[in-house]
């Protein structure tokens, strides 16, 4: 008969007579204080990490598998610019050219266009207006030229009379420099420069070479120039003929944006150029500064290297006037250049950015560098309107992205092909803006 004493397993069991329970008291017990030696044979210790769901490995596996499209992608890219700038550089001879050409195409169209507005031909209005252009960068020449060649030797003498001041005063106090420790300088600098010789002179070599090539790109810019004012019309519509019906409106618009952008960004800085040149040009005269304008010249053309163009300028003008007329006018002619760059940078180039490039400073600065870096003074000089040329090209794709239709003009029209007896032709129809059309 079993014994109905018997103590339940599921009830608690009071402890003996030495205060301690039973067995499985005893186990749970000394288990949570960490004190059973079977307890601690048994225990791997605790983290507060939770417990990894049923979907975790499945979705590490799609994300590292999405990281890893997602580098391939990104190195295909890399790869595909790095071709692409290299190609770029193989055909940069050819390429030079024909953008040289397109920028005085910008200067000189819409002169060509009155002209072919009103009964010109084609070929010869382009004549015309190229030779015109021709004409009047001689007449600079002609202008900057005997000024430059009639006060060179004024500014060699004021060269050697700042030599010798700056002689006597390392001799004064508080350098003491004897006329023998000058003299053993400048046996110094001859010796290294005698040692140096054949280098120099492969410099120079060099730089012929350059200035060579640089006519030759030049002449084939200008014989470029001609063709793109004569048939520069047809060029549009024969590119957006070469895609399909839905992209030649895209190709179409995004020409003409391209142009309208870099015909903007030429006019912009000759009229920064032109502020710039005006008002220090006139500062230099009232200073008696010589070289007036071969150094107005000089900062009109550097306006179109934004920046940098300014201060190399500026540098050349405070130079001219140090070595000239001293101290007290190179002082005046810097603080008259800070004050024209600054009415510059405050007020004419945000005004006309605003409808032009729209491109930070920053960005116009860091594509000056790069373009220095990569190609000397051209590339300083084309590196602004390409960078703007890809800030156009990166909004538009991204109007198309989002479906706002960027290839539609303010008043609802956009471009389209149509072909009748005379060619093909590019119309301005009214366009059909649903989303996704």
């Amino acid at each position: 008969m079993p014994d109905e004493r018997r103590p339940d397993p599921g009830a608690e069991t009071p402890d003996d007579e030495h205060g301690r329970g039973t067995g499985a008291s005893r186990a749970t017990t000394e288990s949570a204080h960490g004190t059973s030696p079977e307890a601690d044979e048994n225990e791997v210790g605790t983290t507060r990490a939770p417990i990894p769901g049923p979907e975790r490995a499945r979705r590490l596996q799609a994300a590292s598998r999405r990281v890893a499209i997602v580098s391939g992608e990104l190195i295909l890219i890399v790869l595909a610019l790095l071709i692409i700038g290299r190609v770029i550089g193989e055909l940069w001879v050819i390429l030079l050219p024909v953008v040289l050409a397109l920028l005085f195409t910008t200067v000189l169209w819409p002169v060509a266009r009155f002209l072919r507005n009103h009964s010109w031909p084609p070929a010869l209005a382009s004549l015309v207006v190229l030779l015109l252009f021709l004409g009047a960068f001689g007449g600079i020449v002609a202008v900057i030229a005997p000024q430059v060649v009639g006060q060179v030797e004024e500014v060699a003498d004021g060269v050697t009379e700042g030599l010798e001041q700056v002689q006597d005063y390392l001799a004064g106090p508080p350098f003491n420099v004897d006329d023998d420790q000058i003299g053993n300088a400048v046996d110094s600098i001859v010796t290294s420069v005698q040692s140096n010789a054949q280098n120099i002179a492969g410099y120079a070599v060099t730089t012929a070479t350059t200035i060579g090539g640089l006519l030759i790109n030049l002449v084939l810019a200008l014989v470029l120039t001609f063709f793109f004012l004569k048939d520069g019309p047809k060029w549009v519509p024969w590119l957006a003929a070469q895609t399909g019906p839905q992209a030649a409106p895209h190709v179409a618009a995004l020409s003409l944006k391209t142009w309208r952008t870099l015909s903007e960004f030429i006019r912009q800085q000759a009229i920064v150029g032109f502020v710039d040149a005006f008002f220090i040009g006139v500062g230099l005269l009232v200073l008696g500064v010589p070289l007036v304008v071969p150094l107005a010249v000089l900062t009109f053309f550097g306006a179109f290297i934004p920046i940098i163009g300014a201060f190399v300028a500026g540098g050349f003008a405070v130079l001219i006037a140090l070595v000239d007329s001293g101290l007290t006018t190179a002082l005046i002619v810097l603080g008259l250049i800070i004050v024209v760059q600054q009415i510059e940078g405050n007020v004419l180039q945000p005004i006309l950015q605003g409808r032009g490039l729209n491109l930070h400073a920053a960005v116009v600065i860091l594509a000056v560098t790069a373009g220095a870096s990569l190609a000397g003074i051209i590339g300083a000089f084309l590196a602004v309107p390409v960078a703007a040329l890809i800030a156009v090209a990166y909004r538009y794709g991204r109007d198309v992205l989002d479906g706002n239709n960027p290839e539609v003009d303010e008043d609802g029209m956009r471009g389209q092909l149509t072909r009748d007896a005379a060619g093909t032709h590019l119309v301005r129809e009214p366009a059909d803006t649903t989303p996704g059309s």
